[in-house]
């Protein structure tokens, strides 16, 4: 049976095909698959370049070559063959020097009348294999050449592809219910945040209502940070870059960070992606005895990483972030313990924000490791005690070669949100190299000098980060304890205005988030405006209610409640914001 993989490989090459036919002049790049499908790299200098009301077109060529597609023939070449049947085209001709100089093998793949440089894994007989239905062009887009911005320009075009038609659909669907939970739509129509040209790309800034909700995620986490025992500590934004010469991040991670120049110091000095350092110093500020251990510490620190402009995406990838920052130092009997309290406690955040999730066991490349620091022996028991305590507790996880943090091994907990997507969010990490790198030590019970273990964690990731995913999982309709206004108090009319007031004094006073709706609109409109809004409890107020001291109670997800004295409601509000319900 054919892999998906396979069948989007070769559907990039029965795309390219189709360019080739609808456009000659057109220059193949590159067209590899992708999570949900594949792409291709066009170079369409000196002629006519498709535009997205050209992909129907476009996908109608795919389908009419598919049935000559009987087969994908593969050929070895020589350097001189594969250079001569590409002179013409650089991007390709780039790709076969690197290919020759690392040693590796030139084929070229043909079916029909289409042949392509890879290095394989096709469908065997395309025509067979692949569903005419099961795929279609989703986009256009401009990208670099390899991803530089240096690069030539080029046209990249997405196309879906699953095994079936329904598969496809299904995901058609999903992409159109994201379209309306888009956080960064709900987000302007809710005033929640704005961003800059002056302030710069991928750093955000939160509004009143906003940061309410960014800070009840991080109440939370401190909540939890607080039952397991984390110090909160403070750490400053700019470091030197001694320290992370030493933690490694120098060699490994400095194209992604930022650098700052002092007026009075010539020291290299960077903006920190990272609080793992900082933390490093302040366990070595003091002497440590295994009797003191585990020291655990918490950090909210801002974060700035040097993203690529192009992988920018409103909250869910930026430049400028905080993070529910953790870091463990123990004695290596206490690893399976800590490790267990903090997977507890990530189990349940998710429980109380009402997402599922599933683990992601990251794990070295072991064909690559000149991208990792630290020992063989280091990263296989490393390795071996997480996968130990996963299966100890039943959790349900996948292995990922090549997903490790440079210094270990790491669990990432891979979110499911209302419609089955999946974002990575809290993780934790197990180092046995960067303690040793720092010289760390605590003094062990017999006299003798150790090295403590050091476990990075994240509850849920970064609150700025998990802020979008939560708007899009509620699709803006956010729980009370989380709710920006938590309840609307509608007067009737003007007359009950005083009444109204009076209430939402008293809802404050209980320390409910709540406000008045407009009094001149009618109350009709109120109740519209409010339900739009996504206000948690609308309460009306006229003649009955200012006599008898009540609300009438709209609920956004249960519908209109009985009439009930003010007090009751503020039980009731109060407990669901208590135990977040």
């Amino acid at each position: 049976m054919t892999s998906l993989e396979h069948k989007r490989h070769t559907l990039a090459h029965l795309l390219a095909a189709a360019v080739e036919e609808r456009y000659p002049h057109a220059q193949p790049a590159i067209g590899p698959t992708i999570e949900n499908g594949f792409y291709y790299d066009f170079d369409f200098s000196g002629g006519e370049r498709p535009g997205e009301e050209d992909l129907a077109a476009l996908e109608e060529t795919m389908r009419a070559l598919l049935p000559s597609w009987t087969n994908m023939r593969a050929a070895e070449v020589s350097l001189k063959d594969a250079r001569d049947r590409f002179k013409k085209n650089p991007f390709k001709s780039e790709l076969i020097d690197e290919i020759a100089e690392k040693g590796e093998k030139l084929t070229l793949y043909t079916a029909g009348n289409f042949t392509d440089l890879c290095r394989g894994g096709h469908a065997e007989n395309p025509a067979k294999d692949i569903a005419s239905d099961s795929f279609a062009l989703e986009r256009v887009a401009g990208a670099y050449w390899r991803g530089n911005e240096k690069n030539k320009m080029l046209t990249r075009i997405y196309g879906l592809a699953f095994d079936t038609k329904d598969e496809l659909e299904a995901y058609r669907a999903q992409q159109e219910e994201a379209k309306k939970r888009d956080h960064r739509k709900i987000a302007k129509e809710q005033g929640l945040l704005v961003f800059s040209d002056l302030i710069g790309s991928g750093m955000p800034m939160f509004t009143p209502k906003g940061n309410i909700i960014r800070s009840e995620i991080i109440r939370y986490s401190r909540e939890l940070n607080e039952e397991l025992g984390f110090g909160e500590v403070h750490t400053p934004n700019i470091n030197r870059g001694e320290l992370f010469k030493i933690s490694g991040h120098y060699d490994k991670y400095k194209e992604d960070m930022f650098t700052v120049k002092s007026q009075y110091v010539e020291d290299e000095m960077f903006l920190k992606p990272m609080n793992c350092p900082q933390h490093t110093q302040i366990y070595a500020s003091a002497p440590r005895s295994y009797r003191d251990l585990p020291v655990r510490f918490s950090d909210f620190a801002v974060l700035y990483r040097d993203e690529r402009p192009g992988e920018l995406s409103g909250l869910t990838r930026l430049r400028s972030f905080s993070q529910d920052d953790g870091h463990i130092f123990c004695r290596e009997d206490q690893i399976e313990s800590e490790l267990a309290n903090v997977i507890s406690a990530i189990q349940k955040a998710l429980a109380t924000y009402k997402i599922g999730y599933w683990v992601r066991l990251s794990l070295r490349d072991p064909e690559k490791k000149e991208k990792y620091i630290g020992e063989d022996a280091v990263w296989e028991k490393s390795e071996s005690i997480m996968r130990k305590l996963l299966t100890e507790k039943n959790m349900e996880h996948k292995e990922a070669l090549g997903e490790a943090a440079f210094y270990g091994p790491k669990m990432d907990i891979m979110a499911v949100d209302a419609i089955g997507r999946e974002w990575q969010i809290s993780t934790i990490q197990l180092d046995l190299n960067m303690p040793a790198r720092f010289r760390l030590e605590y003094t062990a019970e017999d006299g003798s000098k150790k090295t403590p273990v050091m476990i990075h964690r994240a509850l849920v990731g970064s609150p700025d980060r998990f802020m979008g995913v939560l708007i899009e999982h509620y699709a803006g309709a956010f729980p009370l304890w989380l709710a920006p206004v938590q309840v609307r108090v509608l007067p009737v009319s003007e007359k009950h205005a005083a009444y109204a007031q009076e209430v939402v004094s008293a809802l404050k006073a209980a320390g409910i988030r709540a406000e008045t709706g407009d009094a001149d609109e009618s109350l009709g409109k109120k109740i519209r405006t409010g339900k739009m809004e996504k206000i948690p409890y609308l309460l009306v107020v006229g003649d009955a209610e200012a006599g008898a001291k009540t609300v009438s109670v709209e609920d956004r997800d249960a519908g209109k409640l009985d009439a009930m004295p003010l007090a009751d409601f503020i039980a009731r509000a109060n407990e669901e914001i208590k135990t977040r319900g």
